[in-house]
């Protein structure tokens, strides 16, 4: 389902990472290393947030090089910072992100914004938001169009316990069809979620 083949990544003469190579199977998966290691720019890559300097990803069999929309039709990206578009409601967010899937807003999707406790944030817009609640946006647009990746960067930083509860709940449910990749330094998601933790390095 997600498929990195030779990803190379350097800034200026820095190299962050090289050749990772790696073939994912459904599952969750969590990078836990400390900073510096390369995982949002490996995740931002995956994404395609970031372009590699050498290398390509294939989600669900599409190319994320030869053909984007199609390899990110199939993606759900949480990012680190979810301010990009601060004068957006959150509800306008989601719009968007299920246009952009053509699948409708319906009330499954809604249904993980209640319990979230994001329902009733969700006309505000998101500069108005805290953190967590930004997040909450982004972690419910993850559900739209049943991606065959997740890709999140620090998913629960900002979290209240209830929503990490379900963001856990959350993360073992799509882990059992599609693959769950995400970088975190909260051990108690990673166990409670049963993420098996990698490190970028040992992706070749």
């Amino acid at each position: 389902m997600l498929h990195i083949d030779n990803l190379t990544k350097r800034y200026g003469d820095h190299i962050v990472f090289q050749g990772l190579t790696h073939a994912f199977s459904p599952g969750c998966l969590a990078l836990c290393e400390e900073d510096s290691t390369g995982k949002s720019s490996l995740l931002g890559i995956i994404a395609g947030v970031f372009e590699p300097d050498e290398g390509d990803v294939r989600i669900d069999g599409h190319s994320l090089i030869q053909t984007p929309q199609l390899a990110k039709a199939r993606l759900a990206y949480v990012p680190d910072n979810c301010m990009e578009f601060p004068a957006r409601t959150g509800r306008e967010i989601l719009e968007q992100a299920a246009a952009e899937k053509s699948v409708p807003l319906d009330d499954a999707v809604l249904d993980i914004a209640a319990r979230l406790g994001l329902a009733p944030h969700l006309d505000k817009r998101i500069e108005q938001m805290s953190t967590g609640t930004r997040r909450k946006v982004y972690l419910t647009a993850a559900a739209l169009g049943a991606p065959a990746v997740v890709v999140a960067d620090g998913p629960s930083n900002g979290l209240d316990a209830q929503a990490r509860g379900v963001l856990a709940d959350l993360f073992k449910t799509w882990s059992r069809d599609r693959v769950v990749l995400f970088a975190s330094h909260d051990p108690e998601l990673v166990e409670a979620c049963g993420a098996t933790t990698v490190n970028v390095a040992d992706l070749r």
